[in-house]
């Protein structure tokens, strides 16, 4: 092979960037995007975008399931505000559903939400905000700490591990880590429910109770 082609291999992007980048542009092409002309940042219209006595309302009721012991408690308190919860959903302590648009989450069935994790709906940009779907499929974990953001759809039986910021989405049965999250493990022939929940299920749920 030649210094040229050499060179046009270094240029040429890999499989992996390749993948990534059409994963970053589905979740992208998800989103619904609000212009906020004027001459400051779109935080400023949020009173225009949702009802500032419905954003009061949500932030008190999920101040209150933050703090709250009973996981039955929570996933009723939330259901009231928008947010659809399966059977069996488990929010660990300090867990935070987006405040503005809670109505734009689902969580499956015995799924984890670990302490302090966020699952967030919106994006307050410069001249635009941005809105999107967060899914969190059947029995999948969410580790303390980390960030979902709008658009986003984990899957069945996926982990999360902690302090990771998921800005694509999660394969089921896979485990994501980092800052971007990406995938570090996979089961061959599809998630092992039973052990995923076995692993993780023992500390949110002491942080829950």
């Amino acid at each position: 092979m030649s210094d040229d082609d050499h060179r046009r291999d270094e240029t040429r992007p890999s499989e992996t960037d390749r993948d990534e980048e059409a994963a970053a542009t589905r979740r992208r092409n998800r989103l619904d995007r609000v212009a906020t002309p004027g001459p400051r940042n779109s935080l400023w219209s949020w009173p225009d975008a949702k009802s500032p006595l419905v954003v009061v309302r949500n932030y008190l009721v999920i101040l209150l399931c933050r703090i709250s012991p009973s996981l039955r408690l929570k996933n009723w308190l939330l259901r009231r505000i928008g947010v659809s919860v399966g059977a069996g959903v488990s929010w660990g302590l300090e867990s935070t559903p987006d405040v503005f648009w809670p109505e734009r989450i689902t969580v499956e069935s015995d799924a984890i939400v670990g302490y302090d994790a966020t699952l967030l709906c919106h994006e307050f940009l410069q001249d635009e905000y941005r809105l999107g779907d967060v899914v969190i499929r059947r029995r999948a974990m969410i580790g303390a700490g980390a960030i979902v953001l709008p658009g986003v759809t984990v899957g069945e039986g996926a982990r999360v591990a902690a302090n990771s910021l998921v800005t694509e989405d999660v394969p089921a049965g896979t485990t994501v880590a980092g800052v971007p999250a990406e995938v570090v493990s996979e089961r061959a022939g599809g998630p092992d429910l039973g052990e995923a929940n076995a692993e993780q299920s023992a500390k949110p749920d002491r942080a829950a109770k």
